[in-house]
């Protein structure tokens, strides 16, 4: 299933944790990293595991946001949170994909234990966060089956290379953090995974946000984080395939079926190929019923 909305929201509010049932995004990121304190992380557990229990999951996924695996905190979040079987866990600051593997590791022993179908539980890297990470992305091709996808982090990557800002004068990314959202594209479709758009922070600035879902989804991403809930209806509608694109699809399909085998036809005065043709299968292949 493509993830076209996933909506991070706080582990220890349990208010907004109901709230966010009823927003429509594909998937709930409940946070046990950066929006919990360190303090309040045992009853953000609990809270988690509560939800995961009694969460309707037929038309929405549950994810968890753990530590990093580099901390102390990561395994205790898994433990607590496991028992409740998330449909993923999202993996903050890895360096490369071996820690996607051990992740791997840990997620084998604790579905054995509790019961869950083996490589259930899906893992979704927040890949660029950590300035060396950028160096090591192709690795994360073939390392885990339970690799859904690759998402980037701007806010994070601004710490880790001590720029104050990710972003320049007018309001765009920088040219670091650019090179990041590229290479993090490059590495999801180098692993033949769903590559997903970083969150966009300022939530009241919907035109922003609909210009940057009407861009990612150009460019080749297929989903975006979100960080409040007025952000999921732009962004599920953003990354709607329009009628128009599904009859232009399925009409460059035709056309290639007519063509008998050929490997280039012409459709409206241009030639059409071959990868015209796996961009328009792709499209048609997101829709009910395909």
């Amino acid at each position: 299933m493509t993830l076209k909305s996933l909506l991070f929201v706080p582990g220890d509010s349990e208010k907004k944790m109901a709230k966010a049932a009823s927003t429509g995004a594909d998937a709930l990121l409940l946070d046990l990293e950066d929006a919990v304190s360190q303090d309040r992380l045992p009853m953000a557990r609990s809270l988690v595991l509560d939800y995961l229990k009694s969460h309707n999951r037929s038309h929405q996924q549950v994810w968890v946001r753990i530590n990093p695996l580099n901390t102390p905190l990561a395994l205790p979040d898994l433990v607590a949170v496991m028992t409740g079987k998330p449909d993923g866990i999202v993996l903050p600051k890895p360096l490369n994909a071996s820690d996607v593997q051990q992740l791997d590791h840990f997620l084998s022993a604790l579905e054995q234990r509790e019961g869950i179908p083996s490589g259930h539980t899906r893992i979704l890297p927040v890949a660029t966060e950590v300035a060396g990470a950028l160096f090591a992305l192709d690795s994360y091709a073939g390392c885990s089956a339970r690799l859904a996808g690759l998402t980037w982090g701007a806010e994070d990557l601004a710490t880790s290379v001590g720029a104050s800002t990710n972003k320049k004068d007018n309001g765009e990314f920088d040219d670091t953090f650019v090179l990041a959202r590229s290479l993090c594209l490059l590495a999801a479709a180098h692993a033949g995974v769903q590559a997903i758009d970083t969150l966009n922070v300022d939530f009241r600035d919907a035109q922003s946000l609909r210009a940057d879902v009407q861009r990612a989804r150009r460019q080749g991403f297929s989903g975006k984080l979100a960080i409040h809930p007025d952000q999921v209806a732009i962004i599920n509608q953003g990354f709607q395939a329009t009628p128009q694109e599904l009859q232009h699809a399925q009409r460059i399909v035709d056309a290639f079926a007519q063509a008998a085998g050929a490997g280039a036809v012409q459709l409206d005065g241009k030639m059409i190929d071959k990868p015209h043709l796996t961009h328009a299968l792709r499209l048609l292949a997101t829709q009910p019923g395909h």
